[in-house]
C-alpha cells in the first residue's frame, strides 16, 4: 500500500510515519502544494496513492483545498469512486465547519490530534487496511 502523509508539523509527521509505515510505504510532504505534487506524479504513473493522512491547517494550500483538487482531478481522470483514494484529514482544531466541509468534499475519515492510536486503528480497518504483516 502507498501513503501519502501531508503534515507540517515535525512531531506528528513523525508520529504518523512511523506508525503509518505498520500498513504500507509512507511518503512525506509539508505543505499543500506538496500534496497535489505528490498526488499528480503518482496518477501520472499509473501508481496512485492508496492513502492520503492530510492536516486540514497548511502553509500554501489547506487541506481542504487541497482535497478538493484531488477529488477534482480524479474526477476529470474518470476514477470510479470505489477506486479513489481514501483520505484521512487530521487536525489540532476543533473547527466542525472546517471538518464537516471537508466530509462534504469527499474525505473518508477524521482523525483529531492529538492522534488516538486506538481510533486510527479502527479507522483503517474500517476503510479496509491492514497491517503490512497482515497481509501475508
Amino acid at each position: 500500500m502507498r501513503i501519502l502523509i501531508a503534515e507540517d508539523d515535525l512531531a506528528s509527521r513523525k508520529f504518523l510515519f512511523k506508525f503509518m509505515s505498520q500498513y504500507g510505504k509512507c511518503d512525506i510532504v509539508v505543505d499543500g502544494l506538496e500534496v497535489l505534487d505528490a498526488f499528480l506524479m503518482s496518477i501520472k504513473e499509473n501508481n496512485p496513492y492508496d492513502l492520503i493522512c492530510l492536516d486540514i491547517m497548511m502553509p500554501k494550500v489547506d487541506g481542504v483545498k487541497a482535497l478538493k483538487a484531488i477529488r477534482d482531478l480524479e474526477t476529470q481522470k474518470g476514477v470510479h469512486p470505489d477506486k479513489r483514494t481514501k483520505v484521512i484529514m487530521t487536525t489540532a482544531l476543533a473547527e466542525t465547519q472546517m471538518v464537516q466541509n471537508a466530509f462534504e468534499i469527499g474525505c473518508d475519515a477524521y482523525a483529531a490530534k492529538p492522534i488516538d492510536i486506538d481510533r486510527l486503528t479502527e479507522v483503517l480497518q474500517r476503510l479496509g487496511f491492514k497491517k503490512v504483516d497482515e497481509n501475508i
